[in-house]
Order: C-alpha cells, then structure tokens, then sequence
C-alpha cells in the first residue's frame, strides 16, 4: 500500500491527511455553519472562485479581510480556480465521467449553456446571475484568488469531457499546462503565503497523465491536483490512480478534486491520495441519506423509519445521533422542516470526519 498519514501546515492551522474536504461553493456550507467542521473534525473548506466573483466580488471579501474575516473562519480554506464552470456550465451529458455525475444543471439561459467559449486568453461565461458576460483568464483567477485569500489556491485550467477524442485531449492538456505556467507565474509575483497546487491532467490516457506529471512537476508548484475526467467509475479511477500516482512527488501533499463519496476515498486512499472534496455527503444528507458506522447507509424517508425511535448511529457524537431519533427526523423531512437538512448535514459531515480519523489510525497501524 502507498497509503500514508501527513500534516499540511498552512497559516490559518493544519490539515490532517487523509482527509475529507467540505465544499462551501460560496463561502458557506448549505444548511449548517462551518463551525460544525471543527466538531466534526473536518479541517479544510473549500469555496468556488467563479461563483464568488459574481456575488459577492473579491473586492468586497478582501475589505473585509478576506475568505477568513468575512466568514469568521480561522481553519484552513482551498479555492479553486473557476475552472471547473469551462466544462460544468456547458450541457451535461449521459456520457459525462464520474467527476461530473453529481453536478446539477446549470441555470441556463438558451439552448448554448452558459459557456461561451475557451481559448487561448481564457473563458468566457455568461453569467447565472444576471446574464452579463464573465471573462476568466489564468491572471484574472489567481488575482480573485489573492483577494479571496485562501491558504491553497488553484491555477485555472480546462476540464473537457470524458468522451473526448484523443487529439482534442491532447490539445486542452497543453493548452492547461499553459494556463497554469501563466497562473504560477503571476502567483509567484506575489505570493502572500499561499500555496498553489498544479493540476494534473490527461483524462484516463496514460501518456497524456504522464505528460503532464513530467511538465507540471518540473515548476515550483507547492502541491498537486489531480484534476480531468478520471472515468465513468470507481473502478476506472483506481485504475487511473493506480498509473497516476507513482508518478507524482513524494514530498508534497495531493488532492483529488471533485471526487469524495465513501467507495472512491477507500479505493484511493491506499494508492496515496492526501485530501479529497466533495459534496457528496451533504448532498445527500438533504436527501434525507444517512452514513453511519452502526446502519451503514440508509435513507430516513423510507416508510419503515417513521417509527425507529432509536438514534441514527449510538457512535456518533452529532446534535442528531446524541438528542434525536431517526422517527423524529423522518417528522421533520415530512413536515419539510429546515432543521432535517441542517440535523443531516450536520451529521454526515461527522460521519466522514470519524471516517478520515479511522482510515488515519488505519494507516499507522499499517492496517491498509
């Protein structure tokens, strides 16, 4: 096994890895607050770039002291790059990879989505909000970045689709690679004791991964993330991940972005990945779907739940599984109370912090 147990060191404290990272798109978690990652032991928050350049403005987050004073936070935040939206804001498609199975529609004005295009010089987007034209360029990305103030920061580069040609591919990894040296480049002019992961990229083609490992690597980059369609399921990542991370340097951390349900964590962590971000458990958390280390996972909508007058799991220390019942909280996601999502959420991100701890003591116990 590649499994290991590290500490990243950032200025706002430190990320015990492996270890799960809650999505706050815009610089909040839905339905609970992000102090909850803290009971939960969950250390690193991540926040979308795209999404918070249109509401509120970097501007505005940065007279405010930044991602931290804005939202009160003192742990750990990553941002990405807005990159992500070159691909989510297009029309979905049933052949789409596993990174983009759980992402909604985007909220699409005409039938051409909201991506205008992508070239050399960057993206244009339309925005949801309002419809105004977006441009995002390597610079522009790390520049919001720098004013979002974040402790790992992302390099914008292109997602395409799982069912891309290979020439096409090839053609978006270089064009990639060159978004991301002109993002180092204008991070490094200033860098504000931020990290920058590169992005690997190459979809699940093994001279194109190796590529790009090769070239990314050779830049002063502070991590790295592995980033691109990684395939159409768990088993196709694994098989990607097992190629891919042999490759990549030992002595700085990883991140695999977009991919966190519980089967991809356990087939990936003993192949090396440091951290992984996902919505996947609070996501389903306000679809009533419960993980738990005692019911496995479950969902309390079910009929039969409406009378389980027991705790969800009696080894969880949440609001939920310490003062409720699975009976009451079926009421509540019945009765369409808020509080369901909020007792869920709260909940599951508990559940993947006591699930990151266990795979850590795991680890050294050289058990995986």
């Amino acid at each position: 096994s590649a499994a290991r147990v590290g500490r990243i060191h950032t200025p706002h404290g430190v990320i015990d890895t492996p270890g799960y990272v809650a999505v706050g798109t815009n610089a909040a978690l839905k339905s609970v607050s992000h102090r909850e990652l803290a009971a939960a032991g969950v250390d690193l928050m991540f926040a979308n770039t795209y999404h918070l350049t249109l509401q509120p403005g970097p501007e505005l987050v940065a007279a405010a002291g930044g991602l931290h004073g804005f939202i009160g936070r003192d742990g750990p935040i990553i941002t990405d790059s807005g990159g992500f939206q070159v691909f989510s804001l297009s029309r979905p498609s049933a052949e789409d990879g596993l990174e983009m199975k759980s992402r909604r529609p985007s909220k699409q004005k005409g039938d051409e989505g909201l991506l205008i295009r992508t070239n050399e010089h960057g993206v244009l987007f339309k925005s949801y909000r309002d419809g105004a034209h977006v441009a995002l360029t390597p610079e522009s990305s790390v520049e919001a970045q720098k004013l979002l103030g974040a402790d790992i920061i992302i390099p914008l580069d292109e997602l395409p689709p799982y069912h891309i040609d290979r020439d096409a591919l090839e053609r978006s990894v270089y064009m990639s690679h060159r978004w991301e040296a002109r993002s180092l480049q204008t991070h490094l002019a200033d860098v504000r004791q931020q990290a920058m992961y590169a992005v690997i990229h190459g979809g699940v083609d093994a001279d194109l991964r190796r590529m790009s490992v090769e070239y990314l690597s050779s830049l002063p980059f502070d991590g790295f993330a592995i980033g691109g369609s990684l395939g159409k399921d768990t088993a196709e990542l694994v098989a990607v991940l097992a190629f891919l991370m042999p490759l990549l340097p030992k002595d700085r951390p990883n991140h695999l972005l977009g991919i966190g349900d519980v089967g991809s964590i356990l087939g990936s962590i003993p192949l090396g990945i440091d951290t992984f971000d996902s919505t996947f458990p609070t996501r389903n958390a306000r679809h009533g779907q419960l993980l738990t280390r005692t019911r496995g996972a479950f969902n309390v909508l079910r009929a039969e739940n409406a009378t389980l007058h027991e705790p969800p799991c009696t080894q969880c220390a949440c609001q939920l599984c310490t003062h409720h019942t699975v009976a009451y909280l079926h009421h509540l996601f019945k009765a369409k109370e808020p509080t369901a999502a909020t007792l869920a959420t709260a909940h599951n991100l508990h559940y993947m912090g006591w699930l990151m701890k266990s795979q850590r003591e795991a680890i050294l116990k050289n058990e995986i």
